[in-house]
Protein backbone atom coordinates (compact mmCIF):
# COMPACT_ATOMS: atom_id res chain seq x y z
CA UNK A 1 0.00 0.00 0.00
CA UNK A 2 1.99 3.06 -1.34
CA UNK A 3 0.73 6.35 0.27
CA UNK A 4 1.87 9.43 2.67
CA UNK A 5 3.25 8.45 5.54
CA UNK A 6 1.87 9.97 8.58
CA UNK A 7 3.55 13.13 9.64
CA UNK A 8 4.15 11.79 13.20
CA UNK A 9 5.80 8.80 11.61
CA UNK A 10 8.16 10.54 9.56
CA UNK A 11 9.22 13.06 12.93
CA UNK A 12 9.84 9.90 14.95
CA UNK A 13 12.09 8.19 11.99
CA UNK A 14 14.12 11.56 12.07
CA UNK A 15 14.51 11.43 15.62
CA UNK A 16 15.63 7.74 15.82
CA UNK A 17 18.23 8.76 12.80
CA UNK A 18 19.23 11.54 14.31
CA UNK A 19 20.36 9.41 18.17
CA UNK A 20 23.07 8.00 16.07
CA UNK A 21 24.87 11.60 17.64
CA UNK A 22 24.90 10.58 20.53
CA UNK A 23 27.82 8.11 19.77
CA UNK A 24 30.19 11.14 19.25
CA UNK A 25 30.84 11.64 23.15
CA UNK A 26 32.17 7.89 22.55
CA UNK A 27 34.40 8.77 20.24
CA UNK A 28 35.84 11.72 21.85
CA UNK A 29 36.18 9.72 24.61
CA UNK A 30 37.97 7.07 22.46
CA UNK A 31 40.61 10.44 21.61
CA UNK A 32 41.42 10.77 25.06
CA UNK A 33 42.32 7.42 25.61
CA UNK A 34 44.63 7.86 22.14
CA UNK A 35 46.16 10.51 23.82
CA UNK A 36 46.76 8.11 27.73
CA UNK A 37 48.54 5.66 24.76
CA UNK A 38 50.49 8.48 23.21
CA UNK A 39 51.88 9.30 27.21
CA UNK A 40 52.15 5.56 28.02
CA UNK A 41 54.37 5.00 24.78
CA UNK A 42 56.57 7.95 25.37
CA UNK A 43 56.88 6.58 29.25
CA UNK A 44 57.79 3.24 27.64
CA UNK A 45 60.51 4.79 25.20
CA UNK A 46 62.08 6.85 28.37
CA UNK A 47 62.56 3.71 30.05
CA UNK A 48 64.08 1.98 27.15
CA UNK A 49 66.66 4.95 26.38
CA UNK A 50 66.86 5.14 30.52
CA UNK A 51 67.73 1.74 30.20
CA UNK A 52 70.63 1.29 27.46
CA UNK A 53 72.36 4.77 27.79
CA UNK A 54 72.54 3.76 31.57
CA UNK A 55 75.49 2.68 33.69
CA UNK A 56 73.51 -0.61 34.03
CA UNK A 57 72.43 -1.36 30.12
CA UNK A 58 69.31 -3.70 29.22
CA UNK A 59 70.28 -7.43 28.57
CA UNK A 60 69.12 -8.15 25.06
CA UNK A 61 65.50 -9.46 26.31
CA UNK A 62 64.89 -6.80 28.45
CA UNK A 63 65.64 -4.71 24.95
CA UNK A 64 63.08 -6.96 23.15
CA UNK A 65 60.77 -6.33 25.94
CA UNK A 66 60.89 -2.62 25.57
CA UNK A 67 60.61 -2.88 22.34
CA UNK A 68 57.37 -5.32 21.61
CA UNK A 69 56.05 -2.96 24.55
CA UNK A 70 56.25 -0.07 22.52
CA UNK A 71 55.07 -1.85 19.05
CA UNK A 72 52.19 -2.97 21.44
CA UNK A 73 51.18 0.25 22.74
CA UNK A 74 51.27 1.39 18.50
CA UNK A 75 49.01 -1.69 17.87
CA UNK A 76 46.39 -0.59 20.14
CA UNK A 77 46.75 3.00 19.18
CA UNK A 78 46.09 1.87 15.37
CA UNK A 79 43.13 0.39 16.62
CA UNK A 80 41.66 3.26 18.52
CA UNK A 81 41.65 5.36 15.13
CA UNK A 82 40.25 2.64 12.71
CA UNK A 83 37.58 2.34 15.82
CA UNK A 84 37.41 6.27 16.29
CA UNK A 85 37.44 6.99 12.28
CA UNK A 86 35.84 3.96 10.80
CA UNK A 87 33.55 3.99 13.57
CA UNK A 88 32.21 7.83 13.10
CA UNK A 89 32.32 7.38 8.86
CA UNK A 90 30.20 4.35 9.13
CA UNK A 91 27.27 4.96 11.84
CA UNK A 92 27.65 8.79 12.46
CA UNK A 93 27.91 10.92 9.52
CA UNK A 94 30.36 10.86 6.61
CA UNK A 95 34.30 12.52 6.65
CA UNK A 96 34.72 14.51 3.78
CA UNK A 97 38.07 13.98 2.90
CA UNK A 98 37.86 13.78 -0.90
CA UNK A 99 41.34 14.53 -2.80
CA UNK A 100 42.70 15.10 0.61
CA UNK A 101 46.48 13.26 0.72
CA UNK A 102 46.68 11.55 4.02
CA UNK A 103 43.06 9.99 3.56
CA UNK A 104 43.47 6.04 4.76
CA UNK A 105 43.27 4.10 1.73
CA UNK A 106 40.55 1.97 3.76
CA UNK A 107 38.60 4.75 4.62
CA UNK A 108 37.32 4.98 1.15
CA UNK A 109 35.54 1.73 1.10
CA UNK A 110 34.30 1.22 5.09
CA UNK A 111 31.73 -0.39 6.06
CA UNK A 112 30.10 -2.48 9.01
CA UNK A 113 32.00 -5.71 7.71
CA UNK A 114 35.28 -4.35 6.80
CA UNK A 115 35.50 -2.73 10.12
CA UNK A 116 34.81 -5.41 11.79
CA UNK A 117 37.47 -7.58 9.96
CA UNK A 118 39.88 -4.99 10.38
CA UNK A 119 38.95 -5.00 14.13
CA UNK A 120 39.26 -8.47 14.56
CA UNK A 121 42.88 -8.33 12.84
CA UNK A 122 44.43 -6.33 14.49
CA UNK A 123 43.08 -7.86 17.81
CA UNK A 124 44.75 -10.84 16.44
CA UNK A 125 48.07 -8.90 15.76
CA UNK A 126 48.00 -7.24 19.42
CA UNK A 127 47.22 -10.98 20.76
CA UNK A 128 50.59 -11.97 18.82
CA UNK A 129 52.48 -9.31 20.54
CA UNK A 130 51.62 -10.45 23.93
CA UNK A 131 51.91 -14.01 23.00
CA UNK A 132 55.93 -13.04 21.60
CA UNK A 133 56.51 -11.24 24.97
CA UNK A 134 55.36 -13.77 27.26
CA UNK A 135 57.37 -16.63 25.43
CA UNK A 136 60.55 -14.48 25.69
CA UNK A 137 59.94 -13.94 29.54
CA UNK A 138 58.69 -17.41 29.27
CA UNK A 139 61.38 -17.76 33.01
CA UNK A 140 59.13 -15.42 34.89
CA UNK A 141 55.86 -16.55 33.48
CA UNK A 142 53.94 -19.51 35.16
CA UNK A 143 53.45 -22.35 32.73
CA UNK A 144 49.32 -21.95 33.13
CA UNK A 145 49.29 -18.78 32.52
CA UNK A 146 51.45 -18.85 28.95
CA UNK A 147 48.86 -21.93 28.28
CA UNK A 148 45.79 -19.58 28.54
CA UNK A 149 47.85 -16.95 26.30
CA UNK A 150 48.11 -19.22 23.51
CA UNK A 151 44.27 -20.64 24.29
CA UNK A 152 42.72 -16.87 24.00
CA UNK A 153 45.26 -16.31 20.98
CA UNK A 154 43.80 -19.51 19.09
CA UNK A 155 40.03 -18.25 19.94
CA UNK A 156 40.96 -14.86 18.13
CA UNK A 157 42.48 -16.41 15.48
CA UNK A 158 39.08 -18.83 14.91
CA UNK A 159 36.74 -16.28 15.66
CA UNK A 160 38.93 -13.69 12.83
CA UNK A 161 38.37 -16.65 10.13
CA UNK A 162 34.86 -17.28 11.29
CA UNK A 163 34.08 -13.36 10.51
CA UNK A 164 35.81 -13.92 7.50
CA UNK A 165 34.12 -16.69 6.25
CA UNK A 166 30.77 -15.31 7.11
CA UNK A 167 31.49 -12.32 5.40
CA UNK A 168 32.28 -14.06 2.48
CA UNK A 169 28.95 -15.93 2.25
CA UNK A 170 26.63 -13.10 2.55
CA UNK A 171 28.44 -11.36 -0.27
CA UNK A 172 26.43 -11.65 -3.78
CA UNK A 173 28.31 -13.03 -7.51
CA UNK A 174 28.26 -9.30 -8.09
CA UNK A 175 29.77 -8.12 -5.13
CA UNK A 176 32.35 -11.12 -5.07
CA UNK A 177 33.06 -9.74 -8.75
CA UNK A 178 33.39 -6.44 -8.18
CA UNK A 179 35.82 -6.86 -5.05
CA UNK A 180 38.38 -9.30 -7.18
CA UNK A 181 38.59 -6.44 -9.86
CA UNK A 182 38.86 -3.71 -6.99
CA UNK A 183 41.93 -5.86 -5.92
CA UNK A 184 43.27 -6.59 -9.11
CA UNK A 185 42.59 -10.35 -9.04
CA UNK A 186 40.28 -10.22 -12.21
CA UNK A 187 38.96 -8.73 -15.27
CA UNK A 188 35.81 -7.10 -15.22
CA UNK A 189 33.15 -9.45 -16.30
CA UNK A 190 30.34 -7.50 -18.68
CA UNK A 191 27.58 -9.81 -17.97
CA UNK A 192 28.00 -8.81 -14.16
CA UNK A 193 28.48 -5.21 -14.99
CA UNK A 194 24.92 -3.35 -14.85
CA UNK A 195 23.17 -2.05 -17.62
CA UNK A 196 24.25 1.68 -19.32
Amino acid sequence: MTGKQHPATISLGYFIFASRWLQVPLYLGLIVAQVVYVWQFMKELWHLTEGAFSGHGLTEADTMLYVLGLVDVVMISNLLIMVIVGGYETFVSRIRLDDHPDQPEWLSHVNANVLKTKLAMSIIGISSIHLLRTFIDSARVPEQQMLWQVVIHLAFVVSALALAVIDRMSLTAHQRAANAVAAGEAEPDPQLSPAH
